[in-house]
C-alpha cells in the first residue's frame, strides 16, 4: 500500500526540483532527527533535508530524476523508523470536466486510459455531466497527469489550464499528522494504563519492605517479577524495539538509555532472585536488593511523559488545523440553472458556485452575480466586512454574510491564497533556527558520552564497595545516569518554540518563514522603509483646494475636475475622486489637449481651464507668481500642487499628495522604542520625502534613489554591522529584500508578497511590524529558556544520578524519580513554547 507522504508540489520537466513532506513515526529526541536527516542525504538526488521532531514530518529537496518517494521512504525505515501507511490517507480523488464525448465508446476509451495511469486506482466517467470522477494515489500520479491522458485519448479538459489539488495539499497533510498523532496516543495511553496498573501495586510491595502481609520473603520477590515483566516486555517493548534498529545502524538514542537503563534493573533483578547463591550473605538469608520497582516506574513515567508530550504537540499545530477548517467540505455547483452540492475539491477553474449567506466561500473566484459583504477577517484582520459586487475578488475560507452570490471559480487547491498561507506556515513550523545547531551538535555526543558517564559511575561505585550491596548502589546508580539523561527535551527546545511561534504569527496575520527568519527578525537593529505603498498608501489623494480672489474652492474644483475626468492619469484619478467625496458635481468637459509633464487644457461650459505646472501656464501667458509661495509652501509639507487658469487668468491651486497610513507614524515611534533605527529608503524627492518622514517622526532619509540602487543601501548598512529589515512592496523591492537579514512584505496573501520576503504582514500593513519584531524576540528567548533549562537539567541531574556529590551532600536520586524528572522535563520545554499562545500585540 501507498505511503502517506504528500508531495508539495508536482514535479515536471521545466521543474526537475521538488520537495516531499513525509510524516515519520518513531521519532523520540534529537538524536533521533540527526540519523533521519543523514539517512536522507545519503539517497542519490537529495539536495536538502530537513527534519522537525515536534510535527513528525521531514521536508526533502530533492532532484525527481534521481530520487523517488519510494527512495526516501525506504531510507527512513532502513534507519529504523517507519512512514504510516493509512489506506484512508493513501488515496484522493478528482472530479474532471471532459469535452467530446459523444456516446458509449467514448466513455470507455476515457476509463481505459485514466485506469492506465499508475496510481490510478478507479475511473468512472458520466457521459450526461460530462464528468470523470478518479480515485489515485496522489504520491504516485497527479490531476495534470489525468488531464493529459484523457487528451491524449483525444478529448479535452476545458478551464483547467493549472491542475487542481484533488484535495487540498495543506488539509490532507493535517488529516495524515492527526491520525498519525491519534494512532501514537491511543497507542501510548493504552500501554500506560497497563504499565500503571502493573506498576502501582508493584512500587506498594517493594516500598512496603514486608510490612504488608503475604509479600514477605520468597513470595513477595516472585510477586515483584510477576508485576514487573509484563511491564518491561510489554508497554517497553517500543523502547526495546527502537534501541533494537538504533544499535543495527550504529547509532544510540533516548530509546538506548531508557533501554539499557531498565533491562539492567531487571537483569540483576532476575539473576538475584533466581541465583541468589552468587551473592554472598544469601545463606544467611540476607537477601539482595531488587530494583524490579525501578524498572517498570522508568517505563510508567517514560510513557505518562511522552503521551503528555504528545497532547501539547497537537496544540503546536492548531493553527494549521484552524485554517484548514475554514474550508467547507462541500459547495453548490451551478449547471445549467441546475444546483448541484458537489466536493469542493472537484471544482476546477470556470466552475460556477452559488454562495448564500451565512456560508463560507469555497474557493477563490470572482463574483459573478450578486451583491453582499464579506468578512475577510481571516486574510485582512479586518473586522469590517469588505462590500462586494459583480467582477469583486473573493477568497476561499471567507465568511458571506449579507447576500446571496455567484462565483466563478478562479483558483483551487494549492492555488488559493489560504493554502498558500497554511503552506507558509507549515514550511516556517518545518524548518530549524541556527541556533538549533547547537542542540544538533550537543545531542549528536551526548548518547555516547552519557554511556560512558554511566560505566564509568557503575565501575567507581563498584570499586568503592566490591561487596553484593556495593554492586546493588553501583548498578542502581548505573541506570539512574542512563535514565536521567534521555535528550527530549534538548530535541524539543527549537523546533517546539518555532512551531507555536510561527503558528502565533499566522493567527495575527504575520507569515514568518521559518526558524532562521525568527532568529534574524529577532537581531534587527536597522529598518529601512520603503515609503510609497509601505509608509504611505501608494496612490495619491486631493489634499488642497486654493482658490485666489475672486473664485471659490468649489467652483474651482468643479472646473477641474471637469478637465481631469479625461485623463488617466493616477493624480488625474485622486481629483476626480476628491470632488466626488466632496460631493461637487463635475460638468462635461470638451476639447481636451495634455502635455506630459507639464499640463493638460481643456474646455467647461465655454471656459478654457489649463491645470498644470508654473511654467506651463506661463507659456500661454499667465503670470502664477502670486501663488508660487503658496506651491513652494505646499511641496514642502509633501504635496504636489498644481496652478489652474481659467480663460487666461491665474485661479487658483489644487494638491494632491500620497499620505501616510493610518498607523505609521505609531509604528515608527514603536521601533524607536525597541531600540531600533529606522530609515526611510525612497525613490521619490528629497522634498518630498523629508516632509513625509517629518510627519512620521524618522530622522532619516535616502531619497532618489532608483529600485535597483536599494539593494546597495542595505548592503552599506550590513557593511557597518547593522542587522538590517528591508520593508517593501515585495515587487520592485525584491533586490533589496533579498539582500537585507530579514525583508518584510507589505502584502494580502499574494503570490508575490510570501515568495518575495522572509515576513509578510498580511493584516494592518505596517503596522504590524512592531508586533512581528517583538513575536520573534520572544520565540527566541523562549528557544533560549528551553535549551538553558535542557541542558542545565542534564548537568545538574546527571552528576547528582551519578552520585558524584554524594561525599559531600549525600544526595543521591533513584532510578525511579530519575525517570518522572526526565519525563516532566520535556514537557516543561513544551508548556513553556505553548506560553507563546498567548503573545498579545501590544
Amino acid at each position: 500500500m501507498p505511503s502517506t507522504a504528500v508531495t508539495a508540489r508536482t514535479a515536471t520537466p521545466e521543474d526537475a526540483a521538488s520537495r516531499a513532506d513525509l510524516p515519520i513515526e518513531g521519532m523520540t529526541c534529537a538524536s533521533c532527527v540527526v540519523r533521519v536527516e543523514r539517512a536522507l542525504k545519503a539517497v542519490p538526488g537529495v539536495e536538502e533535508a530537513h527534519v522537525n521532531l515536534v510535527t513528525g514530518r521531514a521536508s526533502v529537496t530533492f532532484d525527481s530524476a534521481a530520487a523517488t518517494h519510494a527512495a526516501l521512504t525506504r531510507a527512513i525505515e532502513d534507519a529504523g523508523y517507519e512512514v504510516p501507511r493509512a489506506a484512508a490517507a493513501s488515496t484522493t480523488s478528482v472530479e474532471l470536466p471532459i469535452a467530446g464525448m459523444t456516446c458509449a465508446n467514448c466513455v470507455r476509451r476515457i476509463e481505459k486510459a485514466l485506469r492506465a495511469v499508475p496510481g490510478v486506482s478507479e475511473a468512472t466517467v458520466n457521459l450526461v455531466t460530462q464528468r470523470a470522477t478518479v480515485r489515485f494515489a496522489p504520491d504516485t500520479t497527479s490531476p495534470r497527469a489525468l488531464v493529459e491522458a484523457i487528451t491524449k485519448a483525444g478529448y479535452s479538459v476545458p478551464n483547467f489550464d493549472a491542475a487542481p489539488a484533488a484535495r487540498s495539499e495543506a488539509a490532507t497533510r493535517a488529516e495524515a499528522l492527526e491520525q498519525s498523532e491519534q494512532r501514537e496516543q491511543r497507542g501510548l495511553r493504552r500501554d500506560f494504563i497497563l504499565a500503571a496498573a502493573l506498576s502501582v501495586p508493584l512500587l506498594i510491595v517493594a516500598m512496603s519492605h514486608g510490612a504488608i502481609p503475604g509479600t514477605e520473603g520468597t513470595f513477595g520477590r516472585w510477586l515483584q517479577f510477576g508485576l514487573a515483566t509484563p511491564v518491561v516486555f510489554g508497554p517497553g517493548r517500543r523502547f526495546l524495539r527502537l534501541a533494537w534498529k538504533a544499535l543495527r545502524h550504529g547509532a544510540a538514542d533516548m530509546n538506548t538509555l531508557v533501554s539499557i537503563g531498565t533491562l539492567a534493573a531487571w537483569v540483576y533483578s532476575t539473576v538475584t532472585l533466581t541465583l541468589p547463591g552468587l551473592f554472598p550473605h544469601a545463606e544467611h538469608g540476607v537477601m539482595p536488593h531488587l530494583y524490579y520497582e525501578a524498572a517498570a516506574a522508568i517505563i510508567s513515567f517514560v510513557l505518562l511523559g511522552k503521551l503528555l508530550e504528545t497532547r501539547a504537540r497537537r496544540r503546536l499545530s492548531d493553527a494549521v488545523r484552524g485554517l484548514v477548517a475554514l474550508v467547507p467540505t462541500t459547495a453548490r455547483r451551478v449547471n445549467d440553472g441546475r444546483e448541484d452540492d458537489v466536493p469542493v475539491e472537484s471544482l476546477v477553474p470556470g466552475d460556477l458556485v452559488l454562495v448564500r449567506p451565512g456560508e463560507r466561500i469555497p474557493t477563490d473566484g470572482v463574483i459573478v452575480r450578486g451583491v453582499s459583504a464579506v468578512d475577510e477577517s481571516m486574510l485582512t484582520g479586518e473586522s469590517i466586512p469588505v462590500d462586494k459586487t459583480k467582477d469583486a475578488p473573493v477568497f476561499g475560507g471567507t465568511l458571506n454574510q449579507s447576500g446571496a452570490l455567484v462565483v466563478r471559480v478562479t483558483h483551487t487547491g494549492s492555488e488559493t491564497a489560504l493554502a498558500r498561507i497554511v503552506e507558509a506556515v507549515e514550511q516556517a513550523q518545518g524548518s530549524r533556527a541556527p541556533i538549533a545547531r547547537l542542540a544538533d551538535v550537543v545531542s549528536s555526543y551526548f548518547v555516547p558520552i552519557v554511556l560512558a558517564i554511566a560505566g564509568v559511575a557503575l565501575l567507581a561505585w563498584i570499586a568503592v564497595d566490591p561487596t553484593a550491596a556495593g554492586f546493588a548502589v553501583a548498578i542502581e546508580r548505573f541506570v539512574a545516569v542512563l535514565v536521567i539523561a534521555c535528550p527530549c527535551a534538548l530535541g524539543l527546545a527549537t523546533p517546539a518554540a518555532v512551531a507555536v511561534g510561527t503558528g502565533r504569527g499566522a493567527e495575527l496575520g504575520i507569515l514568518v518563514k521559518g526558524g532562521a527568519a525568527l532568529e534574524a527578525a529577532s537581531r534587527v537593529d536597522t529598518v529601512l522603509l520603503d515609503k510609497t505603498g509601505t509608509l504611505t498608501e501608494g496612490k495619491p489623494e486631493l489634499t488642497d483646494v486654493v482658490p485666489d480672489t475672486g473664485w471659490s474652492a468649489a467652483e474651482l474644483l468643479a472646473l477641474v475636475a471637469a478637465v481631469e475626468r479625461e485623463s488617466e492619469h493616477p493624480v488625474a484619478r485622486a481629483i476626480v475622486e476628491g470632488a466626488r467625496q466632496r460631493e461637487i458635481r463635475a460638468a462635461q468637459a470638451s476639447d481636451f489637449r495634455m502635455e506630459p509633464g507639464f499640463g493638460i487644457a481643456g474646455s467647461v461650459d465655454g471656459r478654457v481651464v489649463l491645470v498644470g505646472t508654473s511654467a506651463w501656464l506661463g507659456r500661454s501667458g499667465v503670470d502664477a507668481a502670486s501663488l508660487e509661495a503658496e506651491a513652494e509652501g505646499l511641496a514642502e509639507r509633501g504635496r504636489t500642487p498644481s496652478f489652474v487658469a481659467v480663460d487666461g487668468v491665474l485661479a487658483g491651486l489644487v494638491a494632491v499628495a500620497d499620505r501616510p497610513t493610518a498607523g505609521a507614524r505609531q509604528t515608527v515611534a514603536s521601533l524607536r522604542d525597541m531600540g531600533i533605527e529606522v530609515a526611510m529608503v525612497t525613490g521619490d524627492r528629497r522634498s518630498t520625502a523629508a516632509a513625509i518622514a517629518a510627519e512620521l517622526g524618522i530622522d532619516r532619509v535616502i531619497a532618489e534613489v532608483r529600485p535597483e540602487d536599494k539593494a546597495q543601501v542595505v548592503a552599506d548598512e550590513r557593511a557597518r554591522g547593522r542587522v538590517v529589515a528591508m520593508v517593501g512592496d515585495g515587487v520592485n523591492d525584491a533586490p533589496a529584500l533579498a539582500g537585507a537579514h530579514v525583508g518584510v512584505a507589505i502584502g494580502t496573501g499574494t503570490d508575490i508578497a510570501i515568495a518575495a520576503a522572509d515576513i509578510a504582514l498580511l493584516r494592518g500593513g505596517i503596522s504590524s511590524l512592531p508586533v512581528a519584531l517583538r513575536l520573534a524576540r520572544r520565540t527566541l528567548r523562549t528557544i533560549r529558556q528551553n535549551l538553558f533549562w535542557a541542558f542545565v537539567y542534564n548537568v545538574i541531574g546527571i552528576p547528582i544520578a551519578a552520585g558524584a556529590l554524594y561525599l559531600w551532600t549525600g544526595w543521591l536520586l533513584s532510578p525511579v524519580l530519575a525517570s518522572a524528572a526526565m519525563s516532566l522535563s520535556s514537557v516543561s520545554v513544551l508548556t513553556n513554547s505553548l506560553r507563546l499562545r498567548r503573545f498579545a500585540t501590544a
